[in-house]
């Protein structure tokens, strides 16, 4: 299983040193502890400018966006920037995108909101015909419902790219934007909210009839998941952990959107509690919602001996890559832990 770390820590998205700051010596750590991958959400902070940090300062080591919220973009916006990651990182970028939801698009963005899996598709498909034109040198002519993409001049294509186009991961939670990961893109980012049962019974076989659609096997497609991870080396520790993790899924859980995984599991009353609560303001006191059988049922609770064997009982054969919180602590156990985590077998044979 590969084995990924978070680029920027939360100290330094609140601090004054903000995520330049640190991009380049957490990049170093990552690839120096054997990780894999290594991921910049945007949250607080543009994901893509620490991206060329990292770039510039590994030379091995995987760097993408988990996610960049794509309808806040545009297809030759996130095209121009994803060439140039992809070049400048030597061919180790990985755009991932995901769509949000509507009030962020529409009351924090200012941008248009409509049928988000099919706009997604035609998101990915837009940015691949910009690729294809720069790497071609033929006419760009893509006309969708959403996008349209028709003038391309010499002075504005960078041509083509010496390391080919990066990789498109979509992160999804509802089985059509799964589909469409499936169909279209060459990866797929579980949301962190959800559990190995609605991984196996839900999103996988909606992965699959994606898949299908396109002629695709859906074996091809790269899965990865950000684990909510529960651990630490003493019982101060694992109970700041275990808070941490039941407040931010009381925070997606308030989030309609992600109601299916918790009907699930029989759980859509907490929904209702959830998002009651945040209306409120509550959002301290939301995490109270979260008990201990749903926070086993989400993550992986565990002292850092046992970990390894709580996530290959979890998620072994399942993903193919495990965002691992704990990357960036270098002393202690945590060697040994990312030498297991990485040992579990992934989802594909490779």
């Amino acid at each position: 299983m590969k084995l990924d770390g978070n680029l920027i820590t939360r100290a330094a998205r609140k601090g004054t040193v903000g995520p330049l700051g640190e991009a380049a010596d957490n990049a170093r750590h990552l690839e120096g502890a054997g990780y894999d991958g290594v991921w910049s959400a945007e949250l607080d902070h543009d994901p893509f400018l620490p991206l060329v940090l990292a770039a510039e300062h590994t030379s091995r080591i995987q760097i993408g966006t988990s996610i960049a919220v794509a309808f806040a973009r545009n297809p030759m916006v996130l095209a121009n920037l994803g060439w140039d990651l992809q070049a400048y990182s030597g061919g180790r970028f990985i755009l991932g995108l995901g769509s949000q939801i509507k009030p962020h698009i529409t009351k924090r963005f200012s941008m248009p909101w409509s049928h988000p899996a099919a706009r997604m598709k035609e998101m990915v498909e837009g940015i691949k015909a910009i690729w294809d034109s720069w790497e071609s040198g033929e006419r760009l002519s893509f006309r969708g419902e959403f996008y349209q993409h028709t003038l391309m001049t010499p002075m504005f294509s960078p041509g083509a790219n010496p390391f080919g186009p990066p990789p498109i991961h979509l992160a999804a939670v509802g089985d059509l934007m799964t589909e469409v990961a499936g169909e279209s893109a060459d990866g797929w980012i579980s949301h962190g909210f959800t559990t190995p049962s609605y991984v196996r019974d839900v999103s996988l076989p909606a992965l699959e009839r994606g898949a299908a659609k396109a002629g695709r096997d859906p074996m091809d497609i790269e899965v990865s998941m950000p684990v909510f991870i529960v651990t630490g080396e003493s019982e101060e520790e694992m109970a700041s952990s275990a808070q941490a993790a039941r407040q931010q899924l009381a925070f997606y859980g308030s989030t309609p959107a992600y109601r299916p995984v918790l009907e699930h599991h029989g759980w859509g009353d907490a929904q209702d509690e959830l998002n009651r609560m945040s209306k409120q303001g509550q959002w301290v006191e939301m995490a109270d919602v979260i008990d201990d059988t749903m926070l086993a049922t989400f993550g992986v609770v565990s002292e850092p001996q046992n970990l390894a064997d709580g996530v290959a009982a979890s998620y072994g054969g399942l993903i193919d890559r495990l965002s691992f919180g704990h990357g960036l602590r270098p002393d202690g156990p945590w060697a040994e832990v990312r030498d297991a985590l990485r040992a579990i077998p992934g989802r594909s044979p490779e």
